[in-house]
């Protein structure tokens, strides 16, 4: 199982033990109430939809990955979703220690 299973898999897990937010506007009140550990977003979002979840991520600390479409998020979570957030510290960290560069 390559490092991108794995991060579909455990975005699975945190949906199902209910740490995952879904949907831009669920997404930026976890990030403004400093819920959110870690964002993910697909590549193939809208620009002003990407730039307003990255800017609010930034100024909150919020790490933020952006590796893959739209299609494999949802698949991974089983809803068509492009924008998620883990509010869980254990599953960000594992998250962000696969450490999956953008085009990899």
């Amino acid at each position: 199982m390559n490092d991108r299973q794995k991060f579909s898999n455990l975005l699975g897990l945190a949906r199902k033990a209910g740490k995952l937010i879904t949907g831009e506007q669920q997404v930026l009140q976890s990030i403004r109430s400093q819920k959110a550990k870690l964002v993910v977003i697909s590549t193939d979002l809208g620009m002003a939809t990407q730039k307003k979840i990255s800017d609010k991520s930034e100024t909150y600390q919020v790490p933020l990955l952006s590796f893959m479409d739209r299609l494999v998020l949802s698949q991974a979570i089983g809803q068509p979703r492009a924008v998620v957030a883990i509010e869980d510290q254990g599953f960000a960290k594992a998250l962000l220690k696969l450490n999956i560069e953008e085009g990899a």
